[in-house]
């Protein structure tokens, strides 16, 4: 797994998110997702939003996952 098909995938099922992924062993990683859909959701939601978009690959090809989830007001803060 690579940090760039993990994004591709996040920013498929976020439309008008914005991603970063980080990870250099190929089953560890960590990214940042800005996205207006997550605004007024507690952040276990915003995780799980976050998680769907990957799907089976969670547990898989991804054993880990590290999030910060962050609205576009959040993140211009």
């Amino acid at each position: 797994m690579n940090t760039e098909h993990i994004r591709q995938l996040i920013e498929a099922g976020l439309p008008g998110a914005r991603v970063e992924v980080q990870g250099d062993d190929g089953v560890h990683f960590e990214a940042v997702v800005v996205c207006a859909a997550f605004a007024g959701k507690l952040p276990l939601a915003r995780h799980r939003m976050v998680n769907a978009t990957l799907g089976a690959l969670m547990g898989r090809e991804i054993h880990a996952l590290q999030l910060k989830t962050l609205t576009p007001e959040e993140a211009a803060a």
